[in-house]
């Protein structure tokens, strides 16, 4: 390797993209039967951790741009998961809430998630989840605080 060069077998970074990508590929695997993308769950788990969201909150919380989003709530009110109002109760966004049929088709797949996760965290104590949780939140809050003057 040369100086310049990130090692790849020792980068926590590269690490932690590989375990993204190892995440997303087996989510989406679950997913797929259901007849979902990890973008159409996450704006089905946000909405009902948050009823009224807007599409620019749920863009932010699915991490997919405001245009995608729209696409999406668009497809999810055609088919009956969601609901949004004709017209804006407030300003310009339209809080969009579950259906009775988006929060059934939402069990499924928080079930299918849910053994994804127990699959990739069952090498782990209680102890050591609690620990990866606090490093991993830390790493994140770094990040998003930027760099450190100095």
């Amino acid at each position: 390797m040369g100086q310049d060069g990130i090692d790849l077998e020792t980068s926590l970074g590269y690490l932690l993209k590989e375990a993204s990508s190892a995440l997303r590929l087996a989510m989406e695997e679950v997913l797929r039967p259901l007849g979902m993308t990890i973008t159409h769950y996450s704006c089905l788990e946000l909405l009902a951790q948050r009823p009224g969201l807007s599409n620019s909150e749920l863009a932010r919380g699915a991490f997919v741009t405001r245009q995608s989003m729209n696409v999406l709530l668009q497809a999810l009110e055609r088919d009956g998961y969601v609901t949004r109002p004709a017209a804006p109760p407030v300003g310009k966004a339209l809080p969009t809430r579950l259906t009775a049929r988006g929060r059934r088709s939402l069990e499924k797949a928080t079930a299918a998630v849910r053994s994804v996760e127990s699959r990739m965290l069952e090498g782990l104590s209680a102890g050591d989840q609690q620990e990866a949780f606090r490093m991993l939140t830390s790493m994140v809050r770094s990040l998003r605080e930027g760099p450190t003057p100095g």
